[in-house]
């Protein structure tokens, strides 16, 4: 076996704890990775892989990365789903020949506190997941799931169970949907099994006995206070619920210690209370990202985001990811909405004051948790100086007092800042000028004892050039030899004799003198006492800060509130919304409805508007028409319509009223999953299976092209079998949307009663077409597949060619 040297030893020490993450061992001004990691590193980072050893056989793989850019590459390595362990040097002076070092930080995708690596407007969640698996070990039956975002505070946790409609698999992957957290944890033995994750979601394999029932429950009672978890919500019948959020804090105590401080409350939460939304109606509907893109411009999302603070944009997103149920928290957020809405100034005011507010939430949060900066107190003393002329701004709104009355202005906090922290403060700890002067005497005192040392070594270049008469003479500072006097060589016949040769360079000498090395020590046994004055003055105001953590959440989250009505207002106003109307009656009656995304993208255009109207009598609306006339966008602005009514916003209609709708489900568009070999018609069937499976009455069905994947004569009897089962299934019957290029299937509505014909119209002027984008009653009895082809560019012979193909085959079928 090679020899090991002292510092190999102390790295494989520190590896051997840390088996699964990326160790960065602190080398001087370089953090080292070294064998696995190395090679990892050298692959991941683009870095090059070098090595260290004295012949090929004993050879250690190396990459490193420059200690003042480690950020960036700690951020790459994150992103890509990478645990890093920062392994820091305990300053410089050796221990037994050894310089000690010691685990300073353990970043994960899911405890990431850094700014620079946040998205200000989306949560960073950290979910665990705790199954119950059937009897045979294979499906799970029930699943607690919790999840926390340490930036922010947010705990929360529920127990998904099988239901008749749903599988506890099926609810846990529409909450993923939901939360789209960046690190899941599971079981080890789960995770063993080859449990995989949707949309690249990272997942950590944890120990088993963190989700084991006492161990979790003792985690949280402890980490609480408390003797039950009764008052959370978590009751004996929620023990999985337990288990994953127990395990979350355990997880928290092993990689972000500094974190628990920050998680002062348990949210116990139902699906129930809320719209659930699929993966796939959430793609198709691009909530919150376009399909193209993955990004919010052109999503829902970015049609109503003109919040204005960081937390704002993201509980607005939040709020469209989980509509409401509840007639009454609906009508208050439209309440506030319209309060902002009636008076424009008071809104541009309140949009005005918000803007000087900075991510309050996370600042609070860092504070907290004890790894705010000084200038990030600076920011959160500059954003709680906002609150009052905030609070001023909605004083004549009745709907919006409740937040008025969250909004604490905390003067004592900004009190304590403002007397406390320069206004020049350095960026972070550990350089001295963080402390106000007058704010401690002691600190004061230390600093004008100094003051003489300092004139003196500003002007001792001056005055010795005088004394020695030696011009080029230049006093210099560097942290080897401290500070010297540098005399060239040429002049070195007069130097005096009090000089004391210190360091010998190619072309000159330096110097020091007894007064001179006196006042070094004076100067810089100061500063080291001034940084240590500092860094407690600093922690101790952290500390006083933090005992008003409540306050300073509340106000944050009420500034959020009031950011996100504000936002909808506004939009509302650029682009003449409405109230809509909210009732329990089984109705959706719409007109002139717009899609407010396509609306945007107009760009001035005119968006020809639409009405819908469901009531008792009218369940299933079949949408003929060719491609292109805009059948697609009708049925999907029906369901944006709805889901913006049922998250408290004003929507692009002249009137609506929305009967609430529990679930919202899509079928749009052609995708495969060849990965997991299954075919475009596969997909299409299994989204269509599920829709089915989880739909109630009170449901909103968007189905598009239904068994287009397949023959025509098996699609077009599986697309009118669908709708048929919709219309009479005693538990369905739901308000449906169907849109197809099957006219035949336009004869339904002879035959149920609840099913009614639209079609998108379309003037005709000899061999061309005219799209106008009106949904009329009636059916289609052509789908004009020719003349789109010749709209979108086709050969004009290919053209031609299809015509008579057409004419053929509609004479000789």
């Amino acid at each position: 076996m090679p020899k090991v040297t002292p510092s190999r030893q102390q790295y494989l020490d520190i590896k051997a704890q840390y088996p699964d993450a990326i160790v960065l061992f602190r080398l001087g001004d370089f953090y080292e990775t070294f064998d696995g990691d190395a090679e990892t590193a050298s692959r991941e980072l683009d870095l090059t892989l070098t090595g260290r050893g004295a012949n090929r056989e004993d050879r250690v793989p190396m990459a490193g990365v420059p200690y003042h850019a480690a950020e960036t590459y700690i951020a790459k390595l994150v992103e890509k789903g990478y645990h890093v362990v920062v392994v820091e040097q305990m300053g410089t002076e050796t221990v037994n020949g050894l310089v000690p070092r010691e685990v300073t930080r353990i970043i994960t995708p899911g405890t990431v506190t850094e700014p620079t690596m946040l998205d200000t407007r989306q949560n960073s969640y950290l979910l665990a997941l705790c199954p119950e698996p059937d009897r045979k070990g294979q499906t799970w039956v029930r699943v607690g799931l919790a999840y926390v975002d340490i930036t922010t505070g947010e705990f929360a946790a529920t127990q998904l169970d099988t239901t008749p409609e749903t599988e506890a698999t099926i609810a846990v992957l529409e909450e993923l949907a939901r939360l789209t957290p960046r690190e899941v944890l599971l079981p080890r033995a789960w995770a063993d099994r080859g449990v995989t994750l949707p949309n690249n979601i990272h997942l950590t394999a944890t120990a088993d006995y963190y989700f084991e029932a006492a161990t979790a429950r003792q985690t949280l009672l402890d980490h609480f206070a408390v003797n039950s978890l009764e008052g959370f919500g978590l009751g004996a019948e929620q023990t999985l619920a337990i288990n994953a959020a127990g395990a979350i804090l355990q997880y928290l105590r092993d990689t972000q210690r500094s974190a628990l401080a920050q998680i002062a409350e348990l949210n116990a939460y139902s699906t129930a209370g809320f719209m659930v939304l699929d993966a796939n109606t959430r793609r198709n509907l691009e909530l919150s990202a376009t399909i193209r893109t993955g990004k919010a411009r052109g999503s829902l999302l970015g049609v109503l985001d003109h919040t204005v603070t960081p937390m704002g944009s993201r509980l607005l997103r939040t709020w469209i990811n989980q509509p409401l149920l509840e007639i009454r928290q609906l009508n208050t957020r439209l309440d506030c909405v319209e309060a902002l809405f009636d008076v424009g100034f008071i809104r541009a005011e309140v949009l005005d004051c918000l803007k000087p507010i900075a991510d309050l939430e996370r600042l609070a949060n860092r504070v907290i948790g004890g790894i705010a900066g000084p200038r990030e107190l600076l920011a959160l003393r500059i954003s709680i100086e906002g609150i009052p002329a905030l609070r001023r701004s909605i004083e004549e709104c009745a709907p919006l007092q409740p937040l008025r009355n969250q909004l604490d202005p905390c003067h004592d906090v900004v009190e304590w800042i403002g007397k406390a922290i320069s206004s020049a403060s350095p960026a972070v700890l550990g350089v001295p000028g963080i402390i106000q002067p007058g704010h401690s005497p002691e600190l004061d005192h230390i600093q004008e004892a100094t003051r003489e040392a300092k004139e003196y070594v500003a002007s001792l270049e001056g005055i010795e050039r005088d004394r020695t008469g030696i011009k080029a003479l230049k006093v210099g500072f560097n942290k080897v030899f401290g500070y010297y006097i540098e005399v060239s060589s040429a002049n070195s016949s007069k130097v005096p004799d009090d000089y004391v040769r210190k360091q010998t360079l190619v072309n000159a000498e330096r110097y020091i003198t007894p007064l001179l090395k006196q006042y070094e020590e004076q100067i810089l046994s100061a500063e080291e006492r001034i940084i240590e004055i500092e860094t407690k003055l600093f922690h101790d105001l952290c500390g006083s800060i933090a005992s008003c953590a409540k306050r300073l959440i509340s106000t944050a989250r009420a500034a959020a509130e009031l950011d996100v009505y504000a936002s909808l207002a506004e939009v509302a106003a650029r682009e003449d919304y409405t109230r809509p109307v909210l009732t329990k009656d089984d109705v959706l009656i719409i007109r002139e409805g717009r899609h407010p995304v396509v609306e945007k993208l107009l760009q001035g255009e005119r968006y020809v508007p639409n009405d819908t109207h469901f009531d008792t009598e009218s369940r299933v609306h079949v949408i003929t028409g060719p491609n292109m006339a805009g059948k697609s966008t009708a049925i999907r602005q029906v369901a944006i319509i709805t889901l913006m009514a049922q998250i408290g916003s004003f929507v692009p209609a002249q009137e609506a009223t929305i009967g609430i709708v529990d679930r919202i489900f899509t079928r749009i568009g052609a995708q495969d999953e060849i990965h997991a070999g299954q075919s475009t018609f596969m997909v299409e069937m299994t989204e269509t299976a599920a829709l089915l499976q989880c739909s109630t009455s009170r449901s909103l069905l968007i189905l598009d092209e239904i068994g287009r994947g397949t023959s025509t004569y098996d699609g077009l009897a599986i697309a009118r079998a669908v709708i048929e089962y919709i219309h009479n299934h005693q538990r369905l019957n739901c308000k449906t949307l169907f849109a197809t290029h099957y006219h035949e299937l336009t004869e339904l509505e002879k035959i149920l009663p609840r099913v009614r014909n639209y079609n998108v119209a379309v003037a005709e002027d000899g061999e061309r077409i005219v799209f106008l984008h009106r949904l009329i009653p009636g059916g289609a009895d052509r789908s004009y597949g020719v003349h789109v082809a010749q709209l979108a560019g086709m050969p004009r012979s290919l053209v031609a060619r299809a015509h008579e193909i057409l004419r053929d085959l509609e004479t000789n079928g």
